[in-house]
């Protein structure tokens, strides 16, 4: 259960108080990540802000890189290395590992965000974006567009307060420098909003911040500079002197606590392993703090402590996950190969789906369903009986559940909180199953018989509410059906006709709430013609279903999920493979919007959530 009194985080962090090992607002810990020695580095070393001296040896990047972009919390370093962005313990000493790919490849000079959220600006030359995006650091790698800058540039430098996030500086599309500084409330998305000016437009502005104060270290103008340039982030104007480095230098790390900011190697003709720092509440040059483990330009930095991070409520499983709380997966796919990807979504938030795990082997065509903490998946294109258990509460890889009772194809799956049903699918010799198969989703073992179809059909749509599980369409080949069948998911038995789908189709995605089930997209293999209908139907009311609104793109094979508000759209063939992510407000009829990309280019996929409808008693 949750901590909602507080009381567990009191006695601990009493605790950790009296060990020394509670993360203060001072924060202390310093990373340093890629740059040119001159050739690409992926090494990553570490300093304590608040102890002068050197630089140690922490850890690895996943790959060599100059100017990975890097953002923060309190607990985790971030790298955005291209479209990937990656992260490390700071109380870990190691290698940076996958959290979530990005829309964009951003090159920036400083950690921007807050506890919760790191921002990630830009694009590199020659794209020249203004695009933001953010993750969620609380949670699980969720990442969705910002908003965007006032300029398309390209190395700039950021750095926020507790509330504010701003970025400065930069190069344009035109070669040009700019002086413009923006500024957004880092907790509420929505485009940039102009601060000022920084004293001399440049590249390389390395930013830092307390929590009141932001810094800028200038990079390179017409020439290379040693200013420091300094703005109240709480008031917007133009920056003015601070002070200065030792020396003239470009391309150097940046970050800080909320007492003191760091400037780390850099280039002044030649490559430098100096850590130059300055106190942030004091206008003043830069003082010698010491030296990294070798010389380089353009390394990135961040710090647990960066805008005065701290670390707020201890994390615990409980808080990161909750079942429930809208997780949503996306399973197997033909790309055109078979995949056995495991993507996840967060149903109530926009933004592209991110890695999960892996099945235990490439798959495609089978059906998904879910409890509270556990999805299967069911069936495969190569006819194989396996069903795959994939656990919720945590990333990772998919393990053996059992076997259904009939190889298949094409099959659909829906569940209540306990039992899940997979129907349908094409048997090996390409003939179609009325086959209805259930297991109970806590116990590891073989499906047993639940009961027949009223027609063979393989490639259709299946949703619940928490009694009655309904599906729809599919084929026998070559003609798509348009039958809608039900059953009472707590007792075995043969389907029941409910009524019609408004077009006979196959490869059809369906999900529901508690109520209202909605099935999208499919094929009505006259040409083939691939739709972008949406038809509803009320779970517990037998009759034909209505026109709910239309997908973005007309597409079929595609995976489904949702919440108990929310119905969400993946993948499919049109008949080139989709990425594309829609979703719908279940109880309002409607067109869909975008949601987002899916992590692969596939169809054939199939969906499961800890929060569909056939969980909503």
């Amino acid at each position: 259960m949750s901590n909602s009194g507080k009381i567990w985080d009191t006695k601990e962090v009493y605790t950790l108080q009296r060990g020394n090992q509670w993360i203060t607002g001072n924060g202390g810990k310093a990373l340093i990540g890629g740059g040119y020695t001159p050739s690409t580095t992926n090494k990553i070393e570490t300093f304590n802000i608040t102890v002068t001296g050197n630089a140690t040896d922490f850890g690895d990047l996943t790959a060599a890189a100059g100017e990975p972009q890097p953002g923060s919390s309190a607990i985790h370093g971030y790298w955005a290395l291209g479209g990937s962005c990656e992260r490390v313990s700071f109380e870990a000493q190691g290698n940076t590992a996958n959290f979530v790919s990005l829309g964009i490849t951003p090159r920036t000079y400083g950690a921007a965000g807050d506890s919760t959220r790191s921002m990630f600006m830009g694009n590199g030359a020659p794209s020249f974006s203004n695009t933001v995006e953010y993750i969620e650091t609380a949670g699980n790698g969720f990442k969705a567009d910002f908003g965007n800058l006032s300029n398309g540039t390209d190395r700039g430098g950021a750095c926020s307060s507790p509330t504010r996030t701003l970025f400065a500086g930069g190069e344009k599309s035109d070669g040009s420098n700019t002086n413009a500084i923006d500024f957004f409330t880092t907790t509420t998305t929505g485009n940039a909003t102009d601060f000022g000016d920084l004293t001399v437009a440049n590249r390389y502005p390395g930013g830092a911040s307390s929590t009141t104060r932001g810094l800028f270290f200038n990079g390179y103008s017409s020439t290379r500079l040693s200013s420091i340039d300094v703005v109240e982030i709480a008031s917007t104007g133009n920056a003015t002197d601070f002070g200065d480095l030792t020396s003239v230098y470009v391309g150097g790390a940046t970050t800080s606590n909320k007492i003191r900011a760091v400037h780390c190697g850099g280039s002044d003709g030649s490559i430098r392993n100096a850590i130059e720092f300055v106190t942030v509440a004091t206008t003043g040059n830069a003082t010698d703090f010491g030296d990294m483990t070798e010389a380089k330009s353009s390394p990135t930095a961040c710090s647990n402590g960066h805008g005065g991070l701290t670390m707020g409520a201890l994390p615990r499983q409980s808080v990161t996950y909750m079942p429930g709380s809208g997780r949503g997966l996306f399973m197997s796919g033909a790309t055109p190969s078979a995949s056995d990807n495991i993507s996840i979504i967060n149903i109530p938030t926009l933004g592209n789906s991110v890695d999960f795990g892996n099945l235990t082997e490439g798959k495609y065509g089978g059906g998904g369903c879910s409890s509270l903490t556990r999805g299967l998946y069911g069936g495969d294109v190569d006819m194989i009986v396996n069903i795959d258990a994939i656990e919720l509460t945590s990333f990772g890889n998919a393990s053996d559940f059992g076997d259904l009772t009939t190889a298949r194809q094409g099959c659909s799956g829906l569940s209540s909180s306990t039992r899940g049903v997979f129907g349908g699918g094409e048997v090996p010799g390409g003939s179609r199953s009325n086959v209805i198969d259930y297991v109970t989703i806590a116990t590891v073992g073989n499906a047993t018989d639940f009961g027949d179809l009223t027609v063979a059909r393989a490639y259709l749509g299946a949703a619940s509410s928490s009694v009655r599980g309904v599906f729809g369409g599919g084929d026998v080949h070559p003609a798509a059906k348009n039958e809608i069948d039900y059953i009472t998911i707590a007792s075995t038995g043969d389907a029941t006709d409910f009524g019609d789908l408004t077009v006979a189709r196959n490869g059809i995605g369906a999900t529901s709430s508690s109520t209202r089930a909605v099935f999208g997209g499919g094929n009505i293999l006259s040409s083939p013609n691939f739709v972008n209908t949406m038809d509803y139907i009320t779970i517990g009311s037998t009759g034909n279903a209505l026109d709910f609104g239309d997908l973005t793109v007309a597409r079929a094979n595609l995976g489904s999920t949702g919440n108990s508000i929310r119905a969400t759209f993946a993948g499919g063939s049109t008949p080139s493979y989709q990425n594309v992510m829609d979703y719908i407000t279940i109880a309002s009829t409607g067109n869909a919007a975008d949601f987002g990309d899916l992590f692969i280019t596939a169809n054939y996929l199939a969906g499961c959530s800890d929060s569909h409808g056939g969980l909503q008693a």
